[in-house]
């Protein structure tokens, strides 16, 4: 009974550190690059991170360094996927990207433009 208590406890302990481990997935630093855009592909860099359990972040052009940096207004995730949503001259803007491996995502930009994300290293 003492070894069926102990492997209920491992398990569920296993479970919790799994459950952990997904839910900070997406914590990262990501770059984003969008194919076939009307001005061409564009690639955005963002750094996720979570305050008050909330996943936030800000996105930066890199091909211009003097642009201002563009706000995430909310992010929607699961345990596989995560849409952020933002606005880009003046229209509300999303980016729905499913989890292919442990450093990509991929996905598209409102459903119409093909988009990846590669997890840079820190």
């Amino acid at each position: 009974m003492k070894k069926l208590s102990v492997l209920v406890v491992l398990f569920v302990l296993g479970l919790s550190f799994n459950t952990f481990a997904q839910t900070n997935f997406f914590e990262a630093k990501w770059e984003i690059t969008v194919a076939g855009t009307p001005n061409g592909d564009a690639k955005f860099v963002t750094k996720l991170e979570r305050k008050d359990g909330k996943l936030g972040g800000e996105l930066s052009l890199p091909a211009d360094a003097s642009a201002p940096k563009i706000p995430i207004t909310n992010i929607e995730e699961s345990a596989d996927k995560i849409i952020i949503f933002f606005s880009a001259q003046g229209y509300d803007v999303n980016v729905e990207l499913t989890k292919v491996d442990d450093n990509n995502l991929k996905g598209t930009l409102m459903n119409m433009f093909e988009a990846k994300a590669i997890r840079v290293k820190e």
